[in-house]
């Protein structure tokens, strides 16, 4: 048993484990597994016949799903372009001969989550019966309504969320540093580079915005700076509370974690208000059109970006096969995410195809297999390694952007990959936000 094995499974219940040795006995759901093209075993979601939109009729398919954020929710803006960058990622990896004999399909199984974990259980259960694995669930309160269920089937899948509670659950492969090690570097950074002395997290409620929180007050904690926290809820007319928060304290950094909408309200009615601070945002409270706001003034003069990798225009391989792939759309950093979160994957599925086993169970212990992923540039080496402890597989790196018009993403680097004192010495034995 791997050391990342055994950490994640002492965080499941009794009942879990209980469920998994079971499960592995019969194929995650109760399939029995069947001889499929090349002789490899197969049992959910693989099928002799071709992908619907096959590039080579004569492969078998795997079929992948993905629920997002596709309509109404807050993340869309950035859930959209995440959805069509893995379109394209997966078709890149068809045309360049697909895995195993099989190519692989992410077009016949999307589904709408609005980003309620209610609909997001409920669309996972209408999928997860003709699916191999998930190329996307995202939401980090959507992906733990359905992570039971996951765990007990042996769904593999990709998580489009950076939260800490991920490095301790084997079906889930993460990418990039999490929102927690994200906010402590962000502190650290604020401390080194801009002399701050006073930290508030403005965030929502649950693993997202509460884990970005408990990083930021390790990190204060750490460096002796005073520390506040404020919750806060979705939505444009919800952020008076947290505008008040920020005015009345005036803390000299302010880490943000919410939607692009709730960001544009904070940062443009607080600096209205007169607060002169700092705000750097964790990822996903980003998009481009901030910039075209009524609030850009104040964005530009106030508010910087942290980041788990480095934005569109960057020159990597696995940058430019991304931009080559997505040719005429509008730049923006949620095809960077959706294309970098399908590597470990594709890199799960080559493992399994290569060990003739593409059952749920055969990725799994693909997935248990993978010391590293090849991303192509887009992370450094030593990202994805799936067998180690969460402790040692913790990705610690981040990086800094600042809000920049001529960008073709909005933001310019300013901060390239670095770990901060605190992440660098942080004990990683359970989810931030526990």
């Amino acid at each position: 048993m791997s050391g990342k094995r055994f950490a994640k499974m002492k965080t499941s219940a009794v009942l879990f484990v209980g469920l998994l040795a079971v499960a592995s006995c019969r194929g995650g759901d109760g399939a029995a597994p069947k001889e499929g093209a090349g002789g490899i075993k197969v049992d959910f979601g693989v099928t002799k016949e071709a992908c619907p939109q096959a590039t080579d009729k004569s492969k078998g398919c795997i079929y992948l799903g993905t629920i997002s954020d596709l309509t109404e929710g807050p993340f869309k803006t950035l859930a959209v372009p995440i959805t069509d960058a893995q379109k394209a990622f997966w078709k890149r990896v068809n045309d360049r001969g697909g895995i195993g004999g099989y190519e692989v399909d992410v077009t016949t199984y999307v589904k709408d989550n609005k980003y309620n974990p209610q609909i997001h259980n409920q669309v996972y259960q209408e999928i997860k019966g003709k699916i191999l694995a998930l190329t996307q669930t995202l939401g980090s309160p959507t992906t733990v309504a359905i992570l039971p269920d996951l765990e007990s089937s042996q769904v593999v899948s990709v998580p489009a969320s950076w939260t800490s509670l991920w490095g301790f659950k084997e079906v889930v492969l993460e990418s990039g540093t999490n929102y927690c090690v994200e906010s402590m570097n962000t502190v650290d950074y604020a401390v080194d580079k801009l002399g701050v002395k006073s930290v508030m997290a403005v965030h929502l409620a649950g693993d997202y915005g509460d884990d970005a929180a408990a990083g930021a007050k390790m990190a204060a904690e750490k460096r002796g700076l005073s520390f506040e926290n404020v919750t806060t809820q979705s939505g444009q007319d919800n952020q008076g509370g947290a505008i008040d928060a920020v005015v009345s304290k005036k803390p000299d950094l302010v880490i943000l974690t919410t939607g692009p909408t709730d960001a544009a309200v904070i940062v443009g009615q607080a600096a209205a208000r007169g607060y002169k601070g700092k705000f750097i945002g964790t990822s996903p409270t980003w998009n481009p059109g901030l910039l075209k706001s009524p609030a850009a003034p104040a964005i530009k003069a106030l508010y910087m970006q942290s980041a788990p990798w480095k934005a569109w225009p960057t020159e990597s391989v696995g940058h430019t096969a991304m931009r080559a792939a997505l040719p005429g759309v509008t730049p923006n950093d949620g095809y960077t995410a959706g294309w970098v979160w399908a590597y470990p994957l594709k890199a799960a599925l080559d493992k399994a195809a290569a060990n003739k086993d593409l059952t749920r169970a055969g990725l799994l212990n693909a997935v248990r297999q993978l010391t590293s992923v090849d991303y192509e540039g887009m992370l450094p080496s030593g990202a994805g390694n799936f067998s180690a402890s969460a402790q040692d597989a913790l990705f610690r790196q981040s990086l800094i952007y600042r809000p920049d018009d001529a960008a073709p993403t909005g933001v310019t680097l300013v901060e390239d990959f670095f770990t901060g004192p605190t992440a660098k010495d942080f004990k990683f034995e359970k989810p931030c936000y526990q």
